[in-house]
């Protein structure tokens, strides 16, 4: 490990426990079954890659486990956990184990896309499954990174991406309609396949994730980074 770089770690997580409403889906009680992250640089290079199933949601509770907006690849799950590419552990370990990347490679700073949405569902499960005996899931210091936020100060911006969107159809159905920012299409237009499929599985979206973390930083533009910029 070069002490001289800083490391992060990126992250992504897959939920259940959301359900319809005449405002849309609700997504307020997420609740984890899928985490993956990534130890990485500021440009992308990665070191360490993690992928875990949450066993108290993912087998113990089925019903909620419907819910899934990816309901249909958990067969996918059990072959994996089969052949261990991805490791069934309870939150509380998987959590210890995250903190213990944090504290190896001297972590403070953790980012994800739309970082308020895995946050928020990252601390239900720790509440609920602690009955709200302990609340937030990462240190009370994590800084913590929203690469949404970064896409939408940089690359949103360029007028090659805004022309990519308006050619494929990837703008927003508003009264002045923007080009969408999700990770599929940002990493469509930073790789030039127009044909890629996000997988929506933890570790494997955080991988694209990382690549667009890197692409924003490389812009070297002053931009907002954290999900709570008022926090210092």
């Amino acid at each position: 490990m070069d002490r001289r770089k800083k490391y992060l770690i990126g992250l992504d997580t897959e939920t259940c426990n959301s359900f319809e409403t005449e405002k849309g889906v609700d997504l307020t009680q997420s609740l984890v079954y899928d985490i993956g992250w990534v130890v990485c640089d500021k440009k992308g290079n990665i070191y360490k890659t993690r992928s875990f199933v949450v066993a108290e949601t993912f087998c113990g509770m089925s019903d909620i486990m419907k819910s899934a907006y990816y309901a249909e690849k958990i067969p996918n799950y059990w072959e994996d956990i089969k052949n261990g590419s991805r490791i069934i552990s309870s939150f509380w370990k998987i959590r210890k184990t995250l903190l213990e990347d944090m504290k190896e490679y001297r972590i403070n700073t953790v980012f994800a896309h739309n970082a308020g949405f895995d946050n928020r569902a990252l601390n239900n499960t720790f509440r609920y499954l602690t009955c709200s005996k302990f609340r937030w899931f990462f240190p009370w210091d994590t800084e913590i990174w929203d690469t949404l936020k970064m896409a939408r100060q940089t690359i949103g911006k360029q007028k090659s991406y805004i022309s990519f969107c308006e050619r494929h159809g990837y703008m927003t159905k508003h009264k002045t309609p923007r080009p969408r920012l999700t990770a599929e299409i940002l990493y469509r237009y930073l790789s030039n396949n127009k044909d890629f499929i996000e997988s929506h599985t933890g570790l494997e979206d955080v991988l694209i994730e990382t690549k667009i973390m890197a692409h924003c930083l490389r812009q070297h533009k002053k931009m907002e980074k954290r999900l709570f910029p008022d926090r210092g």
